[in-house]
């Protein structure tokens, strides 16, 4: 990697510049690591927050997310300072978006997509077709109609959010609860077959090649008739060829339904098959010791799957939670964390410091300043809470083959995969209260034009 203090940030070294810049770093470090100093990459400082956490470990940690509650101050602050994934909780569901036929509206979509990519936050795509909230027109066609109507919904709204999603939700539910391991009725299996599941995937495959295409499901966590069905209908895709890049683990889970002791094996045998797993509704219905015990040997599983790549909470607060009675969240009514957040967090390797949600000492902001053909020019700002801070840490992560080449403005080191870099202050960093700084980097595409994760902004 190539670090460069430059004035003008959209200035990109020439090629053989870096390689020298790259060729000298690495001999400078050897003679430094035999001369026994370990310290030019520093020690990295434990992260303070779920989604910086989940990045150090190459992985994501989101959260479901409503437009409507953005504008309230406590849940934007705590969903911009925890996490690095956003999942819309209702927005791009069908009703949502194609309530009358071929009349489709993105409005509260859109104002989730646009939250999150101003922040450089992941987005997750939920979901294209499912048997639940349907408008009732859907439910009245014929077959062919239906699929005429299943093809052009997929296709009109990942158009819409072509290179903005990192995972679709392509098909949601399709299996029955119980023993049989049987399709569930729906007007897509009742009038198409089981074969819609798989045009529903090469349909998608073709208007977006980038996106990873996910089956989700719930009930599917341990080893079970309906995982059992799932896994064969994984597994025959992957043999034929059928496009599907990962399987999506609800994981609702209460005192009922606790999480499986082979909930890891689970989604170990997933991975593989050869697709990633991702953790993609996450709550754990409690409260206390119990919950936090819960929590961490979910992120202990996801952890020890090195294709889990990332979790999902469904809610940010247990106040809006569609289990609210249940409390199954990490954050309680008033945005404290609760003993469930300390836990998950310290399973991720980080470190907090308990109390309220929402009050952090410094955030971030992510813009895009420059686009090329070949590479980007992305800025981090970096603005002080209500009090001065006298250094900070962001990390920010870019999706493999992409690579960062340059950076200005701040000191980087990076995680031994090469794409999560966390930057430090180039010199001073104090900031008075309220007030801002930003370092920038050059991303080279490789193909892939997605924005970075950015993590939340910690300060000692």
């Amino acid at each position: 990697m190539i670090t460069r203090t430059s004035a003008d940030p959209t200035a990109t070294p020439p090629p053989r510049q870096s390689r020298t810049r790259r060729a000298l770093m690495i001999g400078m470090a050897g003679l430094l690591a035999a001369a026994g100093v370990t310290t030019l990459a520093g020690t990295a400082e434990a992260a303070g927050t779920l989604g910086a956490a989940a990045a150090e470990k190459g992985r994501y940690f989101g959260a479901a997310v409503a437009a409507n509650h953005l504008g309230e101050a406590p849940y934007a602050s705590t969903l911009n300072t925890e996490f690095n994934s956003v999942t819309p909780e209702n927005e791009m569901k069908w009703d949502a978006v194609e309530g009358n036929r071929n009349s489709f509206t993105y409005g509260a979509a859109d104002q989730i997509v646009g939250h999150a990519q101003s922040r450089g936050m992941k987005v997750r795509g939920h979901t294209l077709v499912w048997h639940s909230q349907l408008p009732g027109w859907v439910g009245g066609l014929a077959a062919a109609d239906l699929r005429t109507a299943m093809n052009n919904h997929i296709t009109q709204v990942m158009q819409h959010y072509k290179g903005k999603i990192h995972s679709w939700d392509v098909v949601n539910e399709a299996f029955q609860d119980g023993g049989s391991g049987a399709r569930r009725s729906s007007p897509f299996q009742d009038k198409l077959g089981n074969g819609f599941i798989e045009e529903a995937f090469r349909t998608a495959r073709a208007v977006d090649p980038a996106a990873k295409l996910c089956y989700n499901d719930y009930n599917t966590d341990g080893v079970n008739a309906k995982s059992n069905a799932v896994y064969n209908l994984v597994r025959d895709f992957k043999a034929r060829g059928v496009p599907i890049d990962c399987v999506g683990f609800q994981s609702h889970f209460n005192s009922a339904s606790p999480v499986p002791g082979d909930y890891r094996a689970n989604l170990q045998r997933f991975a593989d098959l050869g697709v990633d797993v991702q953790i993609t509704e996450l709550d754990i219905e409690g409260s206390g010791t119990a919950q936090a015990n819960s929590y961490t040997n979910v992120v202990n599983a996801c952890l020890g799957v090195s294709r889990c790549t990332g979790i999902t909470v469904w809610g940010v607060t247990d106040k809006y939670s569609w289990r609210a009675s249940g409390t199954p969240l990490l954050f309680d009514n008033n945005y404290a964390k609760k003993p469930a957040y300390n836990a998950a967090l310290t399973a991720l390797g980080g470190t907090g410091s308990g109390g309220g949600g929402g009050s952090a000492s410094c955030t971030v902001s992510y813009s895009r300043t420059d686009d090329w053909s070949d590479r980007y020019n992305g800025r981090v700002t970096v603005t002080a809470g209500g009090s001065a801070i006298s250094t900070w840490t962001v990390a920010v992560t870019v999706t493999s083959p992409q690579k960062v080449t340059t950076t200005w403005n701040g000191t980087p080191s990076w995680d031994s995969s090469g794409n999560v870099m966390t930057m430090k202050p180039n010199g001073n960093g104090s900031l008075a209260a309220g007030a801002s700084t930003s370092f920038g980097f050059t991303v080279m595409k490789n193909g892939n034009s997605s924005a970075p994760s950015v993590g939340s902004c910690t300060s000692p």
